[in-house]
């Protein structure tokens, strides 16, 4: 008797001790969420009970965008990329309706930093080499495999942050062979030729300047911010104007970067339907 007492002593007290605690920084993951959910498809700008809700509702794609902070004509702000993809992106997870969208990856090879090369000839440019971008990438990716998600997109706006993604995106889809995870590449996002080429068709016809700037790129950080290709200053000094095409009205020029916006994000989203398969 005595014995089987001491038994069911070490049983209670092992399971007691196995119970899970939970603290105000370690949550019961599955505590009910007390409010009603934002309508964002930035992860970062979500709660965890949020994400975690969407998963459950079906979002199992994330998008990890690349962008940059480079040097760009006297006009646009370094972030450029980043102030496009924020607009882009947001467009394109809300056309497929099932994917949510990583914080955009600001930090990508500009050239080489001392010495300067590249970009990094000009202050502001922040890089990073090709090993620390790719592990970079590497991590984040393991990051929403451990969460859960089906599958995991890479796109960038920049010439310079392809390969890397491209790499990334093949050495993960190899090693992650056969699991729930899927890692991949959309190249066809960065198009700029096509892009331009798509606007003049419809009557745009520009002459480059040679300011590493154009009007695809103007139009589009027009819609999401008008400060960072610094309207008011332009229109003041009268040089509201990119490659021979004047940007005036800005309403119009507005609405401009809205379609071309809207264009990426279709021609995205069919693509990353076709290789997902949703």
């Amino acid at each position: 008797m005595l014995r089987a007492l001491a038994l069911l002593s070490v049983v209670f007290f092992a399971g007691f001790q196995a119970a899970p605690k939970f603290s105000a920084t370690s949550p019961d993951p599955n505590s009910m969420r007390p409010i009603e959910a934002l309508d964002s498809v930035f992860v970062e700008e979500l709660t965890w009970m949020e994400i975690r809700d969407a998963m459950k509702a079906g979002k199992n794609t994330v998008i990890i965008p690349t962008g940059g902070v480079e040097q760009n004509g006297p006009y646009l702000a370094l972030g450029k990329h980043n102030y496009i993809l924020k607009g882009v992106t947001e467009a394109l997870a809300r056309k497929l309706g099932n994917a949510l969208v990583a914080p955009i990856v600001p930090f990508v090879p500009e050239g080489d930093i001392n010495p300067p090369t590249s970009h990094m000839k000009y202050p502001g440019t922040i890089s990073l080499t090709e090993e620390t971008y790719q592990k970079m990438l590497t991590e984040i990716c393991e990051c929403f495999r451990t969460h859960g998600f089906a599958h995991i997109v890479l796109l960038g706006d920049s010439g310079g942050n392809q390969d890397g993604m491209k790499a990334v995106a093949e050495r993960l889809s190899s090693q992650w062979r056969g699991g729930k995870t899927k890692v991949h590449f959309i190249g066809s996002f960065y198009d700029y030729t096509g892009l331009t080429k798509w606007v003049e068709d419809q009557g745009v016809k520009q002459v480059s300047e040679d300011i590493h700037d154009d009007f695809v790129i103007t139009t589009q950080m027009l819609a999401v911010d008008p400060t960072t290709v610094r309207m008011k200053q332009r229109i003041a000094a009268n040089k509201f104007s990119i490659n021979g095409v004047t940007l005036a009205p800005a309403a119009k020029s507005i609405e401009w970067g809205k379609k071309i916006i809207d264009h990426r994000a279709t021609i995205a989203a069919q693509e990353i339907r076709r290789v997902t398969g949703g």
